[in-house]
């Protein structure tokens, strides 16, 4: 019996801690995704700009900006990595799974905004269609992120 519960420990272990990572994942998706979009909407209100090529390139900046902030606080809290070796390379991977984040996020929230909203004919204001759209790009660059960032950039 004590060889059974041993070898289903590990198993526990990893379940936990991915749960965990997963869960503290989320919170900094939710901070990271409030400075995504409070430097899109100080881009567009600034500009007036709030579709098409315009709001790609704004998107992007905002984008970067979060996924800055994201690094930071995903190194060192969601993934507990502490190494201080190899910290170019990481970065430099967690920038690559990031753009690749970036064109899915992006994409997706310029199609919403651009060519979505047209189609549903929604009495919303242009300004919470920008944010809308935004979410939309958030939460299908999520999985990806999440994958890339726990099993390449800060696997142990």
């Amino acid at each position: 019996m004590e060889n059974v519960a041993t070898q289903t420990q590990p198993n526990e272990g990893f379940a936990t801690k991915l749960y965990q990572q997963a869960g503290k994942f989320i919170l900094v998706g939710i901070m990271n995704t409030l400075v995504d979009l409070i430097i899109l909407n100080l881009e567009t209100i600034a500009s007036g700009q709030r579709s098409g090529g315009a709001y790609a390139i704004q998107k992007a900046v905002s984008f970067i900006v979060a996924v800055t902030f994201s690094y930071y606080v995903n190194k060192n809290w969601t993934f507990e990595d502490k190494s201080k070796e190899q910290q170019g390379r990481k970065f430099s991977q967690f920038i690559g799974v990031s753009l690749v984040g970036m064109l899915i996020n992006v994409t997706v929230a310029t199609v919403v905004v651009t060519y979505v909203r047209p189609v549903l004919g929604l009495n919303i204001s242009a300004q919470l269609w920008v944010s809308l759209g935004a979410l939309c790009g958030t939460a299908v660059g999520l999985f990806w992120n999440f994958i890339g960032y726990k099993f390449w950039v800060f696997k142990k």
